[in-house]
């Protein structure tokens, strides 16, 4: 598997949100149930992420729209393990495509939230 293949952004900073599943799916089962398991572990793991994205210069729509991407994989692919992962999921679940879009955004300030707490 090449670079490109295996990140969401390649190295001039291009980000690809159709390569979440893959990203995720690369994760070890152990690491995300860690994550996963406790939802003040997934806003901080969370919120790295999104700290990496604006240190290359993505701004808030475009990580919004890859923290969509995480967020429908997450719905689709994942048992909830707390019960606040599992309301994030019924409200998935029951929006319409924009009101999934400002969630993303509401996930992305969340995050940014919670990673200048650590």
């Amino acid at each position: 598997m090449t670079e490109n293949n295996r990140h969401m952004i390649d190295r001039e900073g291009n980000m690809d949100p159709n390569k979440v599943g893959d990203v995720i799916d690369r994760i070890e089962p152990s690491e995300k149930d860690r994550i996963l398991r406790n939802f003040d572990e997934f806003k901080s793991y969370l919120g790295s992420r999104v700290h990496v994205g604006q240190s290359i210069g993505l701004g808030e729509e475009q990580l919004a729209v890859t923290a969509e991407k995480v967020a429908g994989y997450l719905a689709e692919h994942e048992e909830p393990r707390n019960s606040e992962e599992n309301l994030l999921k019924e409200l998935w679940n029951v929006g319409r495509q924009e009101e999934r879009h400002a969630l993303a955004h509401m996930l992305v300030r969340l995050a940014l939230k919670a990673d200048k707490a650590n």
